[in-house]
């Protein structure tokens, strides 16, 4: 494999917290789905079955190898993520394992049934995150909720203690459809209750912001990682973006940081078709920062990295390289420790301030 695929898979690997509900999450609500839909009939096959549906819309990352990275990020999270997917997908799954699964019980539509629901769950939680998802392909309608962090620890244990449960008990009985539906209302249950949790921060942004006399444009928050206590915002203040962070644990006003937007700094590069592309991408929430003769395009929607005096990082930033053949836009390197003490400080700032 050449050096650059290589590369661009570690990258991939690095941020793929960033783009998904992760794995495991979508392996349990796969699972669950399918023991919902025809655990009674085929037993754990269903769970099995399930747990694979709610991991194929994100094959789609697949797709890095064949396109370049603006491409990728445009594709991702669209056509296998919407409904159309769902139903088109759908029946040929469940044709394909009606014929392995002959002697199950099952018939085609069953499997069909179980397929969709499983497809159709995983791109329906994917929306809740900040990347949200294209789930009405091919309208350009991008769904983000953004009230659950990619991982949540207290979405995923839950669910996953009580579909494991579940599966220990024999096939048809009333416990074992009763764990299940506890895991998925639950599960279900967290994401309502998130909402109302934003709800409410979103308020005590607010009255923070005319309190301090703070006039903007929009405001758009977000939970903060594996947590819905500590959220941060990100503020269109004109020339420069706010960003603030609010613990429900806090006793103090909130502060607000400036970050000047820099946009000038794009100078001809940002009639380029790529650039474009990429402040569609990032629905007009972008900062240019410049080190050296480098231009970067720092994605705001998902946050800082790091913010010491001397460097500000960006959780997703691209190099803009001006080549012989055209624009070039590649992802910036990452490093773990970054992502440590960002983690660090984001433990400390949970317990208030």
């Amino acid at each position: 494999m050449p050096l650059s695929c290589l590369k661009r898979w570690e990258s991939l690997i690095s941020c793929r917290v960033c783009y998904n509900m992760d794995s495991l999450t979508q392996i349990v609500l796969g699972a669950a789905v399918g023991e919902a839909v025809l655990g009674k009939k085929v037993g754990s096959k269903a769970a099995l079955y399930g747990a694979i549906a709610g991991t194929i819309p994100d094959l789609d990352m697949l797709s890095a190898y064949f396109v370049d990275l603006v491409t990728y990020t445009e594709w991702h999270r669209g056509f296998s993520h919407s409904i159309l997917f769902s139903l088109l997908m759908a029946p040929i799954f469940g044709w394909l394992i009606s014929k392995i699964e002959r002697k199950s019980g099952a018939s085609y539509k069953d499997w069909s049934r179980l397929m969709f629901w499983g497809l159709f769950t995983h791109p329906l939680l994917d929306a809740f995150t900040t990347w949200g998802t294209q789930l009405f392909w091919p309208f350009d309608l991008r769904l983000a909720f953004q009230n659950i962090f990619v991982i949540d620890p207290l979405y995923t244990l839950p669910f996953l203690i009580f579909l494991i449960m579940a599966l220990r008990q024999k096939r048809g009985s009333i416990k074992r459809r009763k764990y299940n539906n506890l895991g998925l209302i639950v599960s279900s249950g967290y994401l309502l209750v998130s909402l109302i949790l934003k709800g409410i921060a979103y308020n005590r942004f607010v009255e923070n912001l005319d309190i301090q006399g703070v006039s903007y444009q929009e405001i758009a928050i977000r939970p903060t990682a594996f947590n819905t206590i500590l959220w941060t915002a990100n503020i269109d203040a004109g020339d420069a973006y706010l960003i603030g962070d609010y613990s429900f644990f806090d006793s103090k006003p909130i502060k607000f940081k400036s970050y000047p937007k820099n946009h000038e700094l794009l100078g001809n590069l940002k009639a380029d078709d790529k650039v474009q592309r990429l402040i569609a991408i990032s629905e007009g929430w972008y900062i240019i920062t410049k080190a050296k003769s480098t231009i970067y395009f720092n994605d705001l929607r998902f946050g800082i990295l790091s913010t010491d005096e001397k460097e500000t990082k960006y959780i997703f930033s691209y190099l803009l390289l001006n080549k012989q053949n055209g624009l070039v836009v590649q992802e910036a390197p990452k490093f773990a420790n970054d992502a440590k003490s960002l983690f660090a400080k984001l433990w400390i700032r949970i317990k208030g301030n």
